[in-house]
Protein backbone atom coordinates (compact mmCIF):
# COMPACT_ATOMS: atom_id res chain seq x y z
CA UNK A 1 0.00 0.00 0.00
CA UNK A 2 1.52 3.22 -0.99
CA UNK A 3 1.66 5.95 1.49
CA UNK A 4 -0.30 8.84 -0.10
CA UNK A 5 -3.27 5.88 -0.14
CA UNK A 6 -3.87 5.48 3.78
CA UNK A 7 -6.12 8.27 4.41
CA UNK A 8 -8.74 6.70 2.01
CA UNK A 9 -12.08 5.68 3.45
CA UNK A 10 -14.64 5.58 0.62
CA UNK A 11 -14.14 3.13 -2.54
CA UNK A 12 -16.91 3.77 -5.14
CA UNK A 13 -17.60 0.71 -7.76
CA UNK A 14 -18.86 2.06 -10.79
CA UNK A 15 -20.82 -0.06 -13.54
CA UNK A 16 -21.94 -0.07 -17.05
CA UNK A 17 -21.32 3.22 -17.84
CA UNK A 18 -19.41 4.67 -15.23
CA UNK A 19 -15.63 4.26 -15.64
CA UNK A 20 -13.99 7.24 -13.93
CA UNK A 21 -15.47 10.10 -11.81
CA UNK A 22 -15.65 13.97 -12.73
CA UNK A 23 -14.06 17.14 -11.32
CA UNK A 24 -11.44 15.13 -8.99
CA UNK A 25 -7.97 15.57 -8.66
CA UNK A 26 -6.14 11.86 -10.07
CA UNK A 27 -3.59 11.23 -7.09
CA UNK A 28 -1.92 7.71 -7.86
CA UNK A 29 -3.41 4.34 -9.98
CA UNK A 30 -2.75 1.65 -7.58
CA UNK A 31 -3.44 -2.02 -8.82
CA UNK A 32 -2.94 -3.96 -5.05
CA UNK A 33 -2.30 -7.85 -5.63
CA UNK A 34 -4.56 -9.70 -2.86
CA UNK A 35 -4.81 -13.95 -2.55
CA UNK A 36 -7.57 -13.49 -5.06
CA UNK A 37 -5.77 -12.14 -7.91
CA UNK A 38 -6.16 -8.83 -9.23
CA UNK A 39 -8.80 -5.92 -9.05
CA UNK A 40 -10.85 -5.22 -12.26
CA UNK A 41 -8.81 -2.66 -13.15
CA UNK A 42 -6.28 -0.38 -11.61
CA UNK A 43 -7.63 1.60 -8.85
CA UNK A 44 -7.54 5.31 -9.15
CA UNK A 45 -6.92 7.12 -6.22
CA UNK A 46 -8.48 11.04 -6.34
CA UNK A 47 -9.00 13.65 -4.25
CA UNK A 48 -12.02 15.96 -3.80
CA UNK A 49 -11.31 19.54 -3.82
CA UNK A 50 -10.87 19.31 0.24
CA UNK A 51 -8.02 16.91 -0.44
CA UNK A 52 -10.40 14.27 0.62
CA UNK A 53 -8.92 11.02 -1.28
CA UNK A 54 -11.51 8.43 -2.87
CA UNK A 55 -10.83 5.06 -4.65
CA UNK A 56 -12.31 4.47 -7.70
CA UNK A 57 -12.80 0.90 -9.23
CA UNK A 58 -14.53 -0.12 -12.69
CA UNK A 59 -16.35 -3.42 -12.27
CA UNK A 60 -16.03 -4.64 -15.51
CA UNK A 61 -12.89 -2.94 -16.38
CA UNK A 62 -11.73 0.28 -17.70
CA UNK A 63 -12.66 -1.12 -21.53
CA UNK A 64 -15.47 -3.01 -20.17
CA UNK A 65 -14.02 -6.15 -21.36
CA UNK A 66 -15.35 -8.75 -18.23
CA UNK A 67 -18.61 -10.32 -18.48
CA UNK A 68 -20.68 -10.15 -14.83
CA UNK A 69 -20.28 -14.13 -14.76
CA UNK A 70 -16.04 -13.13 -14.64
CA UNK A 71 -15.88 -10.35 -12.19
CA UNK A 72 -12.92 -10.50 -9.70
CA UNK A 73 -15.62 -10.11 -6.57
CA UNK A 74 -13.38 -11.02 -4.12
CA UNK A 75 -10.23 -9.02 -5.49
CA UNK A 76 -12.13 -6.04 -6.04
CA UNK A 77 -13.56 -6.17 -2.09
CA UNK A 78 -10.12 -7.32 -0.90
CA UNK A 79 -8.20 -4.72 -2.58
CA UNK A 80 -10.18 -1.86 -1.33
CA UNK A 81 -10.01 -2.73 2.07
CA UNK A 82 -6.32 -3.32 1.70
CA UNK A 83 -6.53 0.28 0.75
CA UNK A 84 -8.15 1.53 4.12
CA UNK A 85 -11.55 1.50 2.79
CA UNK A 86 -14.89 1.00 4.41
CA UNK A 87 -17.66 2.34 2.88
CA UNK A 88 -18.33 0.99 -0.69
CA UNK A 89 -20.82 3.41 -3.15
CA UNK A 90 -21.54 0.31 -5.47
CA UNK A 91 -22.99 2.20 -9.18
CA UNK A 92 -25.07 -0.12 -11.71
CA UNK A 93 -27.28 -0.37 -14.49
CA UNK A 94 -30.36 -1.99 -13.74
CA UNK A 95 -33.90 -3.25 -15.15
CA UNK A 96 -36.84 -2.21 -14.25
CA UNK A 97 -40.08 -4.92 -13.15
CA UNK A 98 -42.21 -1.89 -12.57
CA UNK A 99 -44.23 0.45 -14.90
CA UNK A 100 -43.55 2.94 -12.00
CA UNK A 101 -39.68 2.78 -12.34
CA UNK A 102 -39.13 4.03 -15.72
CA UNK A 103 -35.63 4.58 -17.44
CA UNK A 104 -33.50 6.98 -16.09
CA UNK A 105 -34.82 6.93 -12.43
CA UNK A 106 -32.11 5.77 -9.69
CA UNK A 107 -32.88 3.67 -6.84
CA UNK A 108 -31.59 2.63 -3.83
CA UNK A 109 -32.36 -1.09 -2.91
CA UNK A 110 -33.44 -2.50 0.44
CA UNK A 111 -33.21 -6.07 -0.41
CA UNK A 112 -31.93 -8.74 -2.23
CA UNK A 113 -32.82 -12.29 -4.24
CA UNK A 114 -30.48 -14.39 -5.81
CA UNK A 115 -30.50 -15.80 -8.85
CA UNK A 116 -26.76 -16.99 -9.85
CA UNK A 117 -26.36 -20.42 -10.75
CA UNK A 118 -23.38 -21.12 -8.56
CA UNK A 119 -20.41 -19.78 -11.15
CA UNK A 120 -18.92 -17.19 -8.88
CA UNK A 121 -17.22 -17.70 -5.86
CA UNK A 122 -19.41 -16.24 -3.17
CA UNK A 123 -16.97 -16.11 -0.33
CA UNK A 124 -13.69 -15.60 0.84
CA UNK A 125 -14.05 -18.49 3.02
CA UNK A 126 -14.08 -20.97 0.28
CA UNK A 127 -11.32 -22.92 -0.44
CA UNK A 128 -9.67 -22.98 2.89
CA UNK A 129 -10.67 -25.00 6.29
CA UNK A 130 -12.53 -22.21 7.83
CA UNK A 131 -16.04 -22.01 8.09
CA UNK A 132 -18.31 -18.63 8.34
CA UNK A 133 -21.76 -17.64 8.18
CA UNK A 134 -21.92 -14.23 7.95
CA UNK A 135 -25.69 -12.62 8.48
CA UNK A 136 -27.08 -11.16 5.22
CA UNK A 137 -30.95 -10.34 6.18
CA UNK A 138 -30.12 -7.10 5.59
CA UNK A 139 -27.84 -7.48 2.43
CA UNK A 140 -26.85 -3.21 2.06
CA UNK A 141 -25.92 -1.25 5.45
CA UNK A 142 -28.89 0.06 6.47
CA UNK A 143 -27.55 2.89 8.13
CA UNK A 144 -25.48 3.54 5.11
CA UNK A 145 -28.21 3.40 2.97
CA UNK A 146 -30.76 5.78 5.03
CA UNK A 147 -28.13 8.03 5.02
CA UNK A 148 -27.42 8.22 1.32
CA UNK A 149 -31.55 8.73 0.75
CA UNK A 150 -31.42 12.63 1.44
CA UNK A 151 -27.97 13.16 0.30
CA UNK A 152 -29.08 11.62 -3.15
CA UNK A 153 -32.32 13.08 -3.86
CA UNK A 154 -30.85 16.34 -2.86
CA UNK A 155 -28.11 15.77 -5.58
CA UNK A 156 -30.60 14.62 -7.99
CA UNK A 157 -32.43 18.01 -7.32
CA UNK A 158 -29.88 20.30 -7.70
CA UNK A 159 -29.12 19.12 -10.87
CA UNK A 160 -32.56 19.81 -12.13
CA UNK A 161 -32.87 16.75 -15.12
CA UNK A 162 -36.02 15.49 -12.76
CA UNK A 163 -34.26 12.40 -12.06
CA UNK A 164 -36.89 10.41 -9.64
CA UNK A 165 -35.32 8.42 -6.60
CA UNK A 166 -36.99 5.40 -5.21
CA UNK A 167 -36.40 3.78 -2.13
CA UNK A 168 -37.00 0.67 -0.09
CA UNK A 169 -36.96 -1.76 -3.86
CA UNK A 170 -35.71 -5.72 -4.30
CA UNK A 171 -33.31 -6.42 -6.79
CA UNK A 172 -32.83 -9.80 -8.77
CA UNK A 173 -29.79 -10.79 -9.62
CA UNK A 174 -29.38 -13.45 -12.55
CA UNK A 175 -25.93 -15.19 -14.00
CA UNK A 176 -26.59 -13.67 -17.50
CA UNK A 177 -24.59 -12.60 -19.53
CA UNK A 178 -28.36 -13.19 -21.24
CA UNK A 179 -31.39 -11.01 -20.92
CA UNK A 180 -34.32 -12.56 -19.17
CA UNK A 181 -36.91 -14.49 -21.12
CA UNK A 182 -40.70 -13.10 -20.83
CA UNK A 183 -41.44 -15.87 -18.86
CA UNK A 184 -38.90 -15.46 -16.49
CA UNK A 185 -38.89 -11.81 -16.25
CA UNK A 186 -42.41 -12.27 -15.08
CA UNK A 187 -42.03 -14.58 -12.65
CA UNK A 188 -39.57 -12.42 -10.94
CA UNK A 189 -42.56 -9.83 -10.73
CA UNK A 190 -44.46 -12.32 -8.68
CA UNK A 191 -41.63 -12.95 -6.43
CA UNK A 192 -41.75 -8.95 -5.60
CA UNK A 193 -38.50 -8.13 -7.23
CA UNK A 194 -38.51 -4.88 -8.46
CA UNK A 195 -35.36 -4.13 -10.31
CA UNK A 196 -33.00 -6.91 -12.45
CA UNK A 197 -29.48 -6.84 -12.43
CA UNK A 198 -26.05 -9.24 -13.01
CA UNK A 199 -23.31 -7.56 -10.50
CA UNK A 200 -24.73 -6.91 -7.39
CA UNK A 201 -23.92 -10.70 -6.09
CA UNK A 202 -21.49 -11.84 -4.69
CA UNK A 203 -20.25 -8.51 -4.31
CA UNK A 204 -22.49 -7.26 -1.06
CA UNK A 205 -21.92 -10.92 0.17
CA UNK A 206 -17.89 -10.37 0.04
CA UNK A 207 -18.55 -6.59 1.13
CA UNK A 208 -20.32 -7.49 4.63
CA UNK A 209 -17.73 -10.68 4.66
CA UNK A 210 -15.14 -7.78 5.12
CA UNK A 211 -16.96 -5.72 7.35
CA UNK A 212 -17.21 -2.74 4.81
CA UNK A 213 -20.77 -0.75 4.62
CA UNK A 214 -21.86 -1.20 1.22
CA UNK A 215 -24.53 0.38 -0.33
CA UNK A 216 -25.59 0.17 -3.94
CA UNK A 217 -27.08 2.81 -6.15
CA UNK A 218 -28.76 1.33 -8.95
CA UNK A 219 -30.09 3.02 -12.40
CA UNK A 220 -32.68 2.10 -14.48
CA UNK A 221 -31.92 1.96 -18.04
CA UNK A 222 -35.21 -0.57 -19.44
CA UNK A 223 -38.15 -2.16 -18.52
CA UNK A 224 -37.19 -5.51 -18.83
CA UNK A 225 -38.75 -8.30 -20.42
CA UNK A 226 -42.22 -8.51 -19.09
CA UNK A 227 -44.32 -5.51 -20.72
CA UNK A 228 -46.55 -6.89 -23.05
CA UNK A 229 -46.76 -5.81 -26.44
CA UNK A 230 -42.99 -4.27 -26.35
CA UNK A 231 -40.04 -5.43 -27.33
CA UNK A 232 -38.12 -6.84 -24.92
CA UNK A 233 -34.70 -5.25 -23.81
CA UNK A 234 -31.62 -5.25 -25.99
CA UNK A 235 -28.25 -4.07 -25.68
CA UNK A 236 -29.22 -1.27 -28.07
CA UNK A 237 -32.17 0.12 -25.60
CA UNK A 238 -29.74 -0.01 -22.77
CA UNK A 239 -27.13 1.90 -24.36
CA UNK A 240 -29.42 4.59 -25.06
CA UNK A 241 -29.79 5.49 -21.39
CA UNK A 242 -26.77 4.54 -20.11
CA UNK A 243 -24.87 7.53 -21.18
CA UNK A 244 -27.17 10.14 -19.30
CA UNK A 245 -27.32 7.80 -16.07
CA UNK A 246 -23.85 7.62 -16.22
CA UNK A 247 -23.60 11.69 -16.55
CA UNK A 248 -26.65 11.78 -13.19
CA UNK A 249 -24.01 9.55 -11.28
CA UNK A 250 -21.42 11.16 -11.70
CA UNK A 251 -22.99 14.57 -10.69
CA UNK A 252 -24.60 12.37 -7.78
CA UNK A 253 -21.05 11.03 -6.62
CA UNK A 254 -19.14 14.08 -6.77
CA UNK A 255 -21.44 15.76 -4.85
CA UNK A 256 -21.70 13.60 -1.66
CA UNK A 257 -18.15 11.99 -1.43
CA UNK A 258 -16.81 14.66 0.61
CA UNK A 259 -19.87 14.07 3.17
CA UNK A 260 -19.86 10.63 3.09
CA UNK A 261 -16.04 10.44 3.72
CA UNK A 262 -16.92 12.98 6.74
CA UNK A 263 -19.90 10.52 7.93
CA UNK A 264 -17.69 7.33 7.59
CA UNK A 265 -14.80 8.96 9.25
CA UNK A 266 -17.45 9.70 12.33
CA UNK A 267 -18.07 5.74 12.07
CA UNK A 268 -21.97 5.71 13.36
CA UNK A 269 -23.34 4.67 9.37
CA UNK A 270 -20.98 1.98 9.23
CA UNK A 271 -21.89 0.27 12.99
CA UNK A 272 -23.47 -2.33 11.58
CA UNK A 273 -20.11 -3.42 9.54
CA UNK A 274 -17.75 -3.55 12.36
CA UNK A 275 -18.00 -6.15 14.38
CA UNK A 276 -20.34 -8.30 12.47
CA UNK A 277 -18.25 -11.42 11.88
CA UNK A 278 -16.71 -11.72 14.72
CA UNK A 279 -19.47 -14.50 16.12
CA UNK A 280 -19.96 -15.31 12.34
CA UNK A 281 -16.50 -17.60 12.20
CA UNK A 282 -17.05 -21.30 13.94
CA UNK A 283 -14.63 -21.54 16.12
CA UNK A 284 -10.76 -22.30 15.42
CA UNK A 285 -9.64 -25.80 15.33
CA UNK A 286 -6.26 -27.86 14.51
CA UNK A 287 -7.48 -27.31 10.31
CA UNK A 288 -6.83 -23.34 10.54
CA UNK A 289 -3.69 -23.74 8.91
CA UNK A 290 -1.13 -20.58 8.31
CA UNK A 291 -2.10 -20.54 4.91
CA UNK A 292 -5.41 -19.88 4.80
CA UNK A 293 -5.12 -17.64 7.78
CA UNK A 294 -2.42 -15.74 6.22
CA UNK A 295 -5.10 -15.25 3.25
CA UNK A 296 -8.23 -14.34 5.19
CA UNK A 297 -5.82 -11.35 7.08
CA UNK A 298 -5.90 -9.32 3.63
CA UNK A 299 -9.88 -9.60 4.52
CA UNK A 300 -10.15 -9.92 8.23
CA UNK A 301 -7.13 -8.32 9.86
CA UNK A 302 -9.11 -7.86 12.94
CA UNK A 303 -9.70 -11.55 13.33
CA UNK A 304 -6.27 -13.26 11.58
CA UNK A 305 -2.88 -11.41 11.36
CA UNK A 306 -0.43 -11.65 8.85
CA UNK A 307 2.35 -12.28 11.34
CA UNK A 308 1.31 -15.73 11.79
Amino acid sequence: MSPSSNSVLVGVIGGSGLYHLDNLTFVEAVNPVTPWGLPSSPITICSLPSGTKIAFLARHGKAHNISPSNVPSRANISALKSLGVKAILAFSAVGSLREEIAPGDFILPSQVIDRTKGIRPVSFFDGTNVVAHASFGDPFSTKLVTWLESQVRQALEEEGRGVKLHTNKTIICIEGPQFSTRAESNMYRSWGADLINMSVLPESKLAREAELGYALIATSTDYDSWRPNTDAVTTDEVLKTLRSNADTSRHVAVNILENLHDAASKGDILTEAVGSMKFSIMPRSEGHNEEDIRKLSHVLPEYYFRNV
